[in-house]
């Protein structure tokens, strides 16, 4: 409903009601596109009729007012926000925990599977394992007196 346009159709009641329960009595507050029709409505008896009813509202509206809250609740829910606070700060040092095992865990079985791959597979053709055997070779008494006849 362009301004200027003589086509338009005019605005019924239907319309204007849903305008001004959408907008308020006051017009400035419409859609551009709907001004020029609503004010020439307007000044019906029916527009006056709606005019006022929303005029009514917006008193309604206009006059509320949410008061402070209460000590109590303020406490309440500082409170709350303490203790969910606390909880976050729990479940995120846990979380840490976890990860930092898991990055253990991870770190041993790639070690265990370097170590398994890059070590060779060399097995002697045959090994006695007897009580004077060490790591460092044979600990026997015979072994001792040739070495010191040496």
């Amino acid at each position: 409903m362009a301004e200027g346009s003589r086509n338009e159709p005019a605005m019924d009641a239907t319309r204007f009601a849903a305008l001004a329960e959408a907008y308020g009595s006051d017009l400035r507050r419409w859609p551009e596109a709907e001004r020029v029709a609503a004010a020439i409505f307007a000044p019906s008896e029916t527009g006056q009729a709606i005019l006022q009813h929303a005029r009514r509202l917006d008193a309604l509206l206009d006059g509320y007012r949410v008061g402070a809250p209460d000590k109590a609740l303020h406490g309440s829910i500082v409170q709350a926000a303490g203790r969910y606070l606390a909880q976050r700060r729990r479940q995120r040092f846990w979380w840490l925990g976890l990860g930092l095992a898991g990055i253990g865990l991870a770190g041993a079985v790639a070690g265990l599977a370097l170590v398994s791959i890059v070590t060779p597979e060399v097995q002697p053709d045959h090994y006695v394992l007897d009580a004077n055997a060490t790591a460092f070779g044979d600990a026997s008494p015979d072994r001792d007196a040739i070495e010191e006849d040496l």
